[in-house]
């Protein structure tokens, strides 16, 4: 299979292909984040004009359904007519302070609600507030060492860098350079899904551990859920050696399920992250991230405290007006028909690489799942490496041409809104057999490779 730029089977896309042009004359890679560059499938990658509902329209005129919802935060869909009057709305106050506002406090108050923290301080992305929970784990308990799994992506914090998730995986980066090897010392890089790893650590290295960090479930490298009383497990080991235990709800927060995945697991075991992040759906489709947990800990924070923190843009007020206007319209109702059309669509997807011979595990987290194309089960970022990019590849190719937009990546999480309709379901459905053949016919010419 190509993965040349060149190669583009869904035919000629000339205005995103000047566009890519051109931005590659000005742009590392022509994108602003690596993914997108459709590195990992060949190809032009398409340059979006505008979005609505379940859809996304090209600056070709060329309409899809939309499986990666912005990578996760576009719950309700695109364009939501609420959401789109509360910002015009917010806009027309003004569009930063740099003073406190009532939304923030609004939506400080709906996370408190819905998940279990105290307290929340806002940022501006998802790897501020990783870095910014690590810098609270080490000042709160006076310890150094960070413990985090291969093929868990926390953002890119240098002492997170270490055996990271999607992107990395997609692009094969070697020993992460620009990564000092004093950053990533103190952090210790286990398997996921290993309790028998995470004894041993923490045997070893447990009166100097201030946080252990984990994707709530990790969906960098694909859906990789928890194993069954996992998350509770570490939560014990933490608080048995004295730890943090920082569960890493980005991805999952507000999206696995209106309680992110603890929501799924934490509520119904009985236990609690001491630190929490947040991001995605949280702000609604702006820049905007949190961090939060016990009260204790968090006022540990400046200005209350001695670990500072800090950002100019932090709970700006059209972000957080709407991030809150997307949680508040997040119904029941609304998980429940993500659920459902998830649903529809896995065993769909499932069903005609069935048909057409290829190997494939389909795993999901509430509304989310993810398709790898190697047998199952996969526990961990060693499995999830087997998937057969080549086949994933084809398959990407084959429904872009039948208007149905994946993550070009094998790596990564497919996501629908409450805007999916019939008729986007359908679309989907529709392209499936074709692009399970094309799976299926280039899975086989990389056997003969193998041979």
């Amino acid at each position: 299979m190509p993965t040349d730029a060149t190669y583009d089977p869904a035919g000629s896309v000339p205005a995103s292909e000047a566009l890519f042009a051109r931005a590659k004359a000005v742009t590392p890679g022509g994108v602003n984040s690596p993914v997108r560059a459709f590195n990992a499938v060949g190809g032009t990658p398409r340059f979006i004009r505008e979005a609505q509902g379940a859809w996304l329209t090209d600056v070709d005129g060329n309409t899809y359904v939309d499986l990666i919802c912005s990578w996760g935060p576009m719950l309700l869909g695109h364009a939501h007519p609420e959401v789109l009057a509360a910002v015009t709305a917010a806009v027309a106050r003004g569009t930063s302070y740099g003073t406190p506002t009532e939304p923030e406090v609004a939506l400080a108050e709906e996370i408190v609600r819905r998940a279990p923290v105290e307290e929340v301080r806002f940022v501006s992305s998802g790897t501020e507030a990783t870095m910014s929970a690590i810098r609270l784990a080490r000042g709160f308990t006076g310890r150094d060492v960070v413990i985090k799994f291969a093929g868990c992506y926390h953002g890119h914090v240098d002492a997170l860098l270490a055996a990271a998730g999607s992107g990395l995986a997609t692009f094969a980066v070697p020993g992460t350079p620009g990564v000092p090897a004093s950053s990533t010392e103190l952090t210790l890089v286990l398997p996921y899904n290993d309790r028998s790893a995470v004894e041993k650590a923490f045997a070893e290295y447990g009166d100097r551990v201030a946080c252990l960090i984990t994707e709530a479930s990790p969906g960098n490298m694909g859906i990789v859920p928890p194993e069954p009383g996992f998350n509770a497990f570490l939560a014990e080991t933490c608080r048995s050696h004295g730890a943090l235990f920082v569960s890493d709800e980005v991805m999952t927060g507000f999206r696995a399920s209106a309680q992110g995945q603890w929501g799924l697991d934490g509520k119904v075991e009985g236990w609690t992250p001491d630190l929490v992040t947040f991001g995605k759906v949280m702000g609604g489709g702006f820049p905007a991230a949190a961090f939060g947990g016990r009260a204790d800990i968090m006022r540990r924070l400046s200005p209350e405290g001695p670990v500072y923190q800090a950002g100019t843009l932090s709970g700006n007020p059209i972000a957080t007006t709407a991030g809150l206007t997307t949680l508040r319209l997040a119904t029941d109702e609304v998980y429940a028909h993500i659920g459902a059309a998830a649903e529809t669509v896995k065993t769909a997807v499932g069903e005609a690489l069935t048909t057409a011979g290829v190997a494939h595990t389909i795993q999901s987290t509430g509304t989310m799942f993810s398709v790898f194309f190697t047998d199952g089960p996969v526990r961990n970022f060693d499995d999830a490496s087997r998937t057969d990019s080549a086949a994933y590849a084809a398959f990407f190719h084959a429904m872009l041409e039948h208007r149905v937009y994946l993550p070009p990546s094998a790596y990564e999480t497919w996501f629908l809104s409450a805007a999916h309709d019939e008729r986007a379901v359908q679309t989907i459905l529709d392209a499936l057999p074709a692009a399970a053949e094309a799976a299926a016919k280039a899975a086989a010419g990389s056997t003969a490779g193998e041979a």
